[in-house]
């Protein structure tokens, strides 16, 4: 199994604007989820510890191998969420933990 781990600053201005742009992050990655081959879960959580360097988002998620992971970063729903999460966001770091 593959857990991937991915943060990001979202770079709405306003409260009312992050909460927005957290929220169709939200709902276009966790809304992958049996679309995807191999993505066992997947959540994204908005940081809630005000803690200097913290990320504003992460996502969690776990795949059933390495070669489901590839197809998840290439799948073209995900490729659409993408789009709208480099607008939106700066600051990106993932790592990939093999279990």
């Amino acid at each position: 199994m593959i857990t991937h781990l991915v943060g990001w600053n979202l770079t709405a201005a306003t409260d009312a604007e992050r909460t927005a742009a957290a929220g169709t992050i939200r709902d276009l990655l966790e809304g992958l989820v049996g679309v995807v081959p191999g993505l066992i879960d997947l959540r994204v959580h908005r940081n809630g510890v005000g803690i200097e360097g913290n990320r504003d988002l992460a996502l969690i998620s776990h795949f059933e191998s390495e070669d489901a992971l590839h197809g998840y970063i290439s799948h073209p729903e995900h490729q659409r969420a993408v789009e709208f999460i480099r607008a939106n966001t700066t600051d990106r770091f993932s790592i990939d933990v093999v279990e």
